[in-house]
């Protein structure tokens, strides 16, 4: 397995008179707004730096991913540990989303910031109904989780059949024992270089975050947060309400200092914020809780599987989105019929994909199902942009806090580690005995 020297060393720089990275992205945050507001062509015009940073990104992802899912699982030695992680993890995922989708129907029903709203119904929805004609069934999403061609799989970015493949190498990994040692010195290298490699990517990511937000705010203009004010007001202050008290309970529950942990996250939270994209938060969310006390088979598994069963801030959107649409139509859905909507997105928000926008997939077939107007995503479209960034970013959140919920019920998260990470200087004092 890779030694903590190695992980540590992708992202620890020596001091310098330079800024730390997470600020860096925070300027680069400011700078996007106040040049989308005074230059908006120039910022949308270098939205290509924006794009570039993410292509970056995601060439890291299935060589990452792959290496470290199966020197996690091949390492173990031990299959039904694997198993038994799996099953944890489903356990806990299922728990949170359906707070995060109750939570959403509670302030959706509440303040109603979709009655008495003067906008109409009208207007181009061929984008959405193409996004609801690709919605799949039931069967068609427990199908597509097994690949036909892995490397078809890694070309397109599908982080959940990458994940089965992966499992299915390494069980058959750790099967043939001495003889696959070879492979798995090689794998363990590429995990190594793979996270080299993305400490490098990450020095762009100021310029990445910048560009995206000029671009964004240069496109739509500011004028796009009041437009529909409300619904991002509610989803965002529904986002704060998960996070500190679902979040904050777990946290408490597993005897995780609260704000060492968000500390700890902040710079994975800050890149999926601002490029709306869980894809771009992940090589520095596996290995930042590597370093915060999860071990790396438990941090290679929970999180990538995450991404595809645990999207906390997205399944609150589907369910505050869902009913807003019929809010602006002037339908008045039943408890009765908004729980079938509940178990509904439970079922199809498993296959959203940690790309921007990808939760209008599952808004556009649910409000179908539903006979909601498409018109209403066809407005969403609009400030999905500004509301992707919020749901996306504690998506990746709450993926981190699953991994240390799976390593502390498995009885193995490392505390020593964690509290190295939050004191190094503390940490160096007593390594020295001093």
């Amino acid at each position: 397995m890779i030694s903590t020297e190695a992980a540590v060393s992708t992202s620890s720089a020596p001091a310098s008179r330079w800024p730390s990275v997470t600020t860096q992205i925070f300027i680069g945050l400011v700078l996007g707004i106040v040049v989308g507001v005074v230059w908006p062509d120039f910022g949308v015009a270098i939205r290509p730096l924006a794009e570039a940073f993410l292509r970056m990104i995601r060439m890291i992802i299935a060589p990452l991913l792959f290496s470290t899912l199966v020197i996690g699982i091949a390492g173990t030695g031990d299959l039904k540990s694997m198993g038994r992680i799996g099953l944890k993890a489903i356990i806990y995922f299922e728990v949170a989303t359906t707070i995060a989708l109750f939570l959403g129907l509670f302030l959706v029903n509440v303040f109603k910031p979709g009655v008495g709203v003067d906008i109409p119904l009208a207007g181009d929805t061929t984008t959405v109904a193409a996004m609801s004609q690709a919605q799949q069934r039931p069967w068609d999403i427990f199908l597509h989780v097994f690949p036909t061609s892995v490397v078809d799989s890694m070309a397109r970015g599908d982080i959940l059949q990458v994940v089965v493949f992966s499992m299915f190498f390494g069980i058959a990994l750790a099967a043939i024992g001495d003889r696959g040692r070879p492979l798995f010195d090689l794998l363990e290298s590429t995990a190594q270089v793979m996270f080299k490699f993305t400490g490098y990517v990450m020095a762009f990511a100021p310029i990445g975050v910048f560009a995206a937000v000029a671009a964004t705010v240069g496109g739509k203009g500011l004028a796009i947060l009041v437009t529909l004010g409300k619904l991002v007001a509610i989803m965002y202050a529904g986002l704060l309400i998960f996070v500190l008290i679902v979040i904050g309970s777990v946290s408490l529950i597993v005897r995780i200092p609260f704000l060492a942990f968000v500390k700890a996250v902040r710079e994975p939270f800050l890149i999926a914020f601002t490029t709306a994209s869980s894809e771009a938060a992940l090589p520095k969310s596996l290995e930042i809780m590597e370093r915060f006390g999860v071990p790396k088979r438990i941090v290679s598994f929970v999180l990538p599987t995450g991404y595809s069963f645990n999207l906390d801030g997205t399944t609150l959107y589907l369910s505050l989105a869902s009913v807003f649409v019929a809010q602006l139509a002037g339908l008045e859905l039943s408890i009765g019929q908004q729980i079938v909507m509940m178990l509904t997105l439970m079922l199809t928000s498993k296959g959203v994909a940690g790309v921007p926008r990808a939760a209008l997939v599952v808004l556009a077939a649910t409000l179908t199902q539903f006979q909601l107007p498409l018109e209403g995503a066809a407005i969403l479209l609009g400030i999905d942009q500004i509301m992707d960034m919020g749901r996306t970013a504690v998506n990746v959140m709450g993926n981190c806090i699953a991994t240390v919920v799976v390593s502390r019920w498995e009885g193995v998260f490392d505390d020593e580690r964690m509290r190295a990470f939050i004191d190094p200087a503390r940490a160096r004092t007593a390594g020295s005995g001093l």
